[in-house]
């Protein structure tokens, strides 16, 4: 019996702008709103039948992206301005946005062409409550030492077992990653004093940044000192973490590649 012909797909970048507040996180679950159902739903309307997008990263319930990359494949090929306008259209109305689409070739994956992953964190320093930037930022109502913080985030950098910042739940083979940036900056806005944490890495363990975060504010608070966090570090055990930061002033900013497809 002659075999048909194998079906042509055409692959196309997506990089994608999401408030994570109403989802369970990226990763699609039975009976729950994900950012990847959004987006595969919307798939849907355009190409019938199931589709699986994968990402560059599974952001965690109510964490937010600026610049998640995704890569989907389809029998159609598309002038990527229309499939672009078109996602969005099927979106709606949930809180995600096709910020660009473009083709790539087969050997492009967004996640595991992916040689860095960049979170942004944002923490509002103020006493009254956060009205317009409610949900997108952590909120605490006292000063922080930024130097303090500074010279806390230098012992994190480099190559460690991160047990202690890792979730119990995390299915990493292993607790060991190099950890290339954590800078931070404190930024006056006209609604307070913001703390903005640029945290770059290959790839990331289960909770780290919100678990480094935590701990940080708290050096920054004047409860922990450098040297707590360095000893913290070292005991690889989750108990000597600080509290972990609740997702909503978490941002995915970006995914770098050898060869960045939005460029």
């Amino acid at each position: 019996m002659a075999q048909g012909r194998a079906r042509i797909m055409h692959r196309y970048a997506l990089k994608i702008e999401y408030n994570g507040a109403p989802f369970v996180g990226w990763q699609r679950q039975k009976d729950h709103a994900s950012v990847q159902g959004v987006i595969e739903a919307a798939l849907s309307k355009l190409q019938k039948g199931e589709h699986t997008i994968t990402a560059a990263g599974r952001t965690d319930k109510g964490v937010h992206a600026m610049g998640q990359v995704a890569h989907c494949d389809l029998e159609q090929e598309w002038e990527p301005f229309r499939l672009w306008e078109a996602l969005n259209y099927h979106c709606k109305p949930h809180p995600v946005a096709i910020v660009d689409c473009v083709p790539v070739t087969e050997a492009f994956h967004a996640r595991f062409s992916a040689l860095e992953r960049r979170y942004h964190f944002r923490i509002l320093s103020r006493r009254p409550p956060a009205t317009l930037q409610a949900g997108l930022v952590w909120q605490v109502k006292g000063p922080l030492n930024l130097d303090a913080m500074q010279e806390a985030a230098g012992l994190l950098l480099g190559q460690h077992d991160f047990t202690t910042f890792r979730s119990t739940i995390c299915q990493a083979k292993t607790p060991v990653k190099t950890l290339d940036r954590l800078d931070i900056e404190r930024v006056e806005t006209p609604w307070g004093t913001e703390y903005h944490f640029d945290v770059r890495a290959r790839s990331f363990l289960h909770n780290q940044v919100r678990s480094f975060v935590g701990s940080l504010e708290r050096v920054g608070a004047g409860t922990w000192t450098p040297q707590d966090l360095k000893k913290a570090l070292e005991a690889k055990d989750r108990a000597a973490c600080g509290p972990v930061s609740p997702p909503h002033g978490l941002y995915l900013a970006h995914v770098t590649y050898e060869h960045d497809p939005f460029t």
